[in-house]
């Protein structure tokens, strides 16, 4: 029986390696980390998380909250570590970042059939192999892709949040609540009266000012956008984005706020709090004399400065077919593409595709015909999204929601009844494409 090689032990590499080897594959993990650090990794762990470590939504009716029942449903490695790792984040899933890589690292290296080999790979190993070495690709493999696919320059840049010293925090001005009420008092408010938020926002514009230039003609993907250009879209841009105040009536005063900023905790010892929509790629000096500028953060002391990266990622619908292989002549055998690299955007968006590269590809070593998760499921439309050729604009990266999954085939007025009905219909097409891989 042929082994299977992955190449990255990010969220998508370690999920395709899980799936293959508790299909009784033998799996090669190779990690260039630590021997080679990308520019936002700290560590050799598994799975580590770089940007925030929010996995979103929590809530059954939304399209995360789908997403993530399906990785459960089909026994996801990711979801377990993010489940026995978790802390308090009112409706959405977030996770101690270390506990969690270090429980992904553990449950990889503890497999019988799965072998950790630290160092780069630069060329595009022999057949059957799994390629999810992420949006921080290293220079020589993603040359080696550009190669096989006449692709250059495909990729838009990401922008990560600060992490700000929670005792640095002034909690005479900053409050706990969740906007409307959901889950518990998880994040921490900074609110801002109208004066407080002029002078940020005009300092904030000033600032990137000076470095725009620099960033003029690079591509944003929208859901990262730094919150430095976001502002440059207008003065109350960010009141109607993430310093929205709706939902967050002062609780001494029950006065509404004319904008606020929410911080989200990054363990359970609420040690440190991450600025929630706050990606930004200002210099470091800038960013200390800005953000302290919102009310509670005047004495902030920064654990990580937010900063910006590259993002590599092909066009799928162009190179890759339902399996996720690569649909080339000059590749011969099976070369299948996980994670970001194939255009979905998020951590349980790449975990999905690790998920399905991992089945697919130990269904392919075993002679067991292919099967497709069907496109009425939150991995299954994911799926046809970076497979399907694209219509007018060029491909670009995209997160799960339900414009995605096909129309229900009925009308049905209720938002909430609505989305109930496609969370139902997706998770019995799920069990039985969960089923028919698991035989």
């Amino acid at each position: 029986m042929l082994g299977l090689t992955v190449i990255g032990g990010g969220l998508a590499g370690s999920e395709a390696a899980y799936q293959a080897a508790c299909r009784g594959v033998d799996v090669t993990i190779h990690e260039m980390r630590p021997a080679k650090l990308t520019p936002a990794h700290k560590s050799g762990l598994l799975g580590e998380l770089v940007c925030s470590n929010s996995l979103r939504s929590d809530l059954a009716d939304t399209a995360h909250g789908l997403l993530k029942a399906e990785l459960t449903m089909a026994n996801s490695l990711i979801m377990e570590a993010a489940r026995a790792t978790a802390i308090p984040a009112g409706s959405a899933l977030a996770v101690n970042r270390d506990e969690f890589a270090a429980y992904i690292t553990k449950k990889l290296k503890d497999h019988p059939r799965i072998e950790i080999v630290t160092g780069e790979v630069t060329q595009l190993p022999a057949p059957p192999t799994v390629i999810a070495t992420g949006p921080l690709t290293s220079d020589a493999l993603a040359a080696a892709l550009g190669k096989v696919t006449g692709e250059s320059s495909l990729y838009f840049y990401d922008a990560i949040a600060p992490i700000i010293d929670a005792d640095t925090i002034d909690y005479n001005i900053a409050y706990y609540s969740s906007r409307y009420g959901k889950g518990g008092d998880d994040y921490l408010n900074c609110p801002m009266d109208e004066t407080a938020y002029n002078l940020f926002y005009d300092a904030l514009t000033e600032a990137d000012s000076v470095v725009a230039r620099d960033f003029e003609d690079i591509k944003v993907f929208e859901g990262c956008m730094p919150v430095e250009v976001m502002a440059l879209r207008g003065r109350d841009t960010l009141r109607f984005g993430p310093l929205r105040p709706v939902g967050l009536p002062h609780p001494a005063t029950g006065a509404m706020m004319h904008a606020v900023v929410q911080l989200r905790a990054e363990n359970a010892q609420r040690s440190a709090f991450n600025m929630v929509g706050f990606q930004t790629r200002l210099r470091q000096p800038q960013q200390q004399r800005v953000f302290r500028l919102i009310p509670g953060l005047q004495g902030a002391e920064f654990l990580r400065y937010g900063s910006i990266h590259r993002n590599t990622f092909i066009n799928s619908p162009l190179y890759l077919d339902r399996s996720l292989r690569l649909k080339l002549p000059q590749v011969d055998g099976s070369v299948y593409v996980a994670g970001q690299l194939t255009g979905v955007e998020g951590y349980l968006e790449s975990t999905a595709m690790g998920l399905l590269a991992g089945i697919f590809a130990a269904l392919d070593i075993f002679g067991i015909p292919r099967i497709e998760p069907p496109a009425d499921t939150a991995c299954g439309a994911l799926l046809a999204y970076i497979t399907t050729p694209a219509k007018g604009a060029g491909f670009q990266p995209s997160n799960i929601n339900f414009g995605l999954l096909p129309p229900l085939g009925k009308n049905i007025r209720d938002k909430s009844l609505k989305k109930q009905a496609i969370v139902t219909r997706a998770l019995q097409s799920w069990s039985g494409f969960v089923a028919a891989a698991n035989r």
